[in-house]
């Protein structure tokens, strides 16, 4: 799992790459940590890579939005596969997270 993540103003993107389940969740527990710190702003989670996510991801996911809205921030997840989608289907987040294509 990789996040590159690119800060523009008040506009930071992270790109998701690979599957986001349970190890790599721990592995990036600090990428998103940082994304944390700057959710004051606007926080793009781009997944148009990102393969897979397991209840762990969808925590680190809802950390950040919960970190965003005490701050005033926004979280924006974009461009999510019909397999994710599914996942944000059934678990609530679509309603939770603005979602671009």
């Amino acid at each position: 799992m990789e996040v590159i993540t690119n800060t523009q103003d008040n506009v930071t993107t992270a790109q998701l790459i690979g599957r986001l389940d349970t190890p790599a969740s721990q592995e990036i527990s600090g990428d998103f940590e940082s994304l944390i710190k700057l959710a004051d702003g606007t926080v793009i989670l781009d997944c148009s890579q990102l393969e897979y996510i397991s209840s762990s991801g969808l925590r680190l996911f809802l950390s950040l939005r919960k970190a965003a809205a005490s701050k005033g921030g926004k979280v924006i997840v974009k461009a999510i596969n019909n397999d994710i989608r599914s996942v944000f289907m059934m678990t609530g987040f679509l309603n939770l997270f603005e979602i671009q294509n």
